[in-house]
């Protein structure tokens, strides 16, 4: 009996170890990728300029869109039946339920594939407005099989918590896109980098298609999870039947899916609404194209970058509170959700006070468009409700109650939708700036009350806004000054200079963390 409990505690603490793991092979990687993608933006925004950087980012509402109907739900799916049949010390049925969810989600990405094909130039001028990104949604509909098949399996290594292989996706993803993106740039070019959008378009399909290849061919070398090594298979464990398997599959899947389709139709909305309200507000089609280029490719993608931890936190929340819903462990779902909330607020509060002080500076620097400093500081409040309502939804989805986020996610997205076609043609691009930040408030507050409702978790304020909020201010006020007087006589490089002292602002704020005890080694 001492031996079996002995054996169930060191498998408890094995999960709890491959959540941190796992959450740092994916956070890292998730740096490393966010990096290579940031200096990719950076040259896109050299090579494209503006207004076709704008063009560039219509398509990708049609490919989200998409993308949640063939990906989306399948894979979350996966992820939650892997890690559930893992709770039971079953892994008969892991492939199987891979092979089926392989089945549907690639023959519907071929069929959506074969619609944006031909149906291109429609969708081009009725549904973006913009009759010059056809071009791009041909190239783009090539890659969706390849992205079901990789959606799918990186699934089946969540629900496995094996982050290795979909990190090292991730990464291989990047890098291939990056480096054709750049050697056709040279080519067409003749030495002098030009980039169009099909260009850019045709590094997107390759390296989808050698990470899908890669992720393929993973599944050969695959190892067996490390609590059923440590527990063993339990024998008495039953195989799923096929018709069961496609029933879980597809009630989970289905209901997702749906719901992600309706938010993708809202964001797309927002995406297509943006310039044409600019157009009402006075601007050129050129000056409304550029602007939207300007904040969806240079300014969000700052705004971004520190997801990279929050969002590998999320993927990883979604199985373990799944397997511990599973086993009934309450006392795991609690204890997950009060830390994982407590870090999203802390990475969020330091993340506005680096984007508050320095974003104007960096906008300038990296871009050298001013007007991308300025959305940089407006955006920075939204840091702490973006980071905090990625974290809640995967805890709520964990839970099984992924229509309670499609709600709230749609009351947040008709919110800003009205407030744009409100706003923005009497105020400008600020309106959509008002409009982001008031909907986005919308559904943290929502998804708060819902992960509360279901919940007993200890919110800790103190530690989890007071001290970080007051540190990061404090740190930020001392280190503004500092930075203005040195910047006076500095001959660095003003990239190297200012990205130096947003890292010292974030050793300084974790110290100061370390040393107040806001955070401490309990916590992982």
């Amino acid at each position: 009996m001492n031996d079996n409990v002995t054996t169930m505690e060191y498998a408890r603490r094995v999960k709890r170890m491959n959540l941190f793991r796992g959450t740092m092979i994916l956070t890292l990687a998730g740096f490393i990728t966010r990096i290579i993608g940031f200096f990719y933006k950076i040259f896109l925004s050299y090579t494209m300029g503006a207004e076709l950087l704008g063009i560039y980012q219509l398509v990708f509402p049609v490919y989200g869109i998409c993308f949640t109907i063939y990906a989306t739900g399948i894979q979350t799916s996966i992820s939650r039946l892997v890690a559930a049949e893992l709770g039971k010390r079953n892994d008969k049925n892991t492939y199987k339920i891979l092979r089926i969810g392989l089945f549907i989600s690639v023959m519907l990405a071929a069929l959506l594939s074969l619609i944006v094909y031909f149906g291109s130039d429609y969708i081009a001028r009725r549904f973006l407005i913009e009759v010059r990104s056809a071009p791009s949604l041909r190239i783009l509909s090539i890659v969706f099989p390849f992205c079901a098949v990789t959606s799918c399996i990186n699934g089946y290594y969540y629900g496995l918590k094996k982050t290795a292989v979909p990190a090292s996706t991730q990464l291989l993803e990047q890098v291939t896109r990056v480096i054709i993106v750049y050697a056709l740039a040279l080519f067409v070019g003749e030495g002098n980098l030009n980039v169009t959008c099909e260009m850019a378009v045709i590094g997107i399909v390759v390296g989808e298609i050698a990470s899908s290849i890669y992720n393929f061919l993973s599944l050969f070398v695959s190892k067996s999870p490390t609590e059923l090594i440590i527990l063993g298979v339990d024998p008495k464990a039953k195989s799923i039947r096929r018709k069961e398997i496609v029933k879980n599959l597809l009630s989970l899947s289905i209901p997702l899916s749906a719901n992600r389709f309706l938010i993708n139709i809202l964001h797309s909305m927002e995406a297509v609404l943006i310039p044409t309200m600019l157009r009402r507000f006075g601007l050129s089609n050129r000056e409304a194209l550029s602007s939207f280029g300007v904040l969806n490719g240079m300014s969000i993608p700052f705004i971004m970058f520190p997801t990279a931890l929050i969002n590998a936190l999320a993927v990883l929340l979604l199985p373990t509170i799944s397997e511990a819903q599973a086993v009934n462990n309450d006392n795991l779902i609690g204890k997950t959700t009060s830390v994982s909330i407590k870090y999203s607020l802390i990475i969020g509060i330091i993340s506005t006070a680096i984007f508050i002080i320095f974003g104007k500076d960096l906008g300038y620097a990296v871009f050298h468009n001013p007007e991308a400093g300025s959305y940089l500081i407006i955006l920075a409040w939204l840091c702490p409700f973006i980071y905090l309502t990625t974290t809640l939804g995967s805890i709520i989805n964990g839970l099984g109650k992924a229509h309670i986020t499609f709600i709230n996610s749609v009351v947040g997205s008709l919110s800003k939708i009205l407030l744009i076609c409100i706003l923005i043609p009497k105020i400008g691009i600020k309106g959509y700036l008002i409009a982001l930040l008031i909907g986005q408030l919308l559904i943290t507050a929502l998804d708060s009350y819902a992960v509360i409702k279901y919940i007993r978790f200890r919110f800790d304020a103190v530690n989890s806004l007071l001290k970080p909020g007051l540190i990061a201010s404090l740190a930020g006020f001392l280190l503004k000054e500092s930075y203005e007087y040195i910047k006076q006589t500095s001959q660095m490089n003003e990239i190297l200079f200012i990205l130096i002292f947003c890292l010292l602002l974030c050793v300084i704020c974790i110290g100061l963390l370390l040393v107040t005890r806001a955070i401490s080694k309990k916590d992982f």
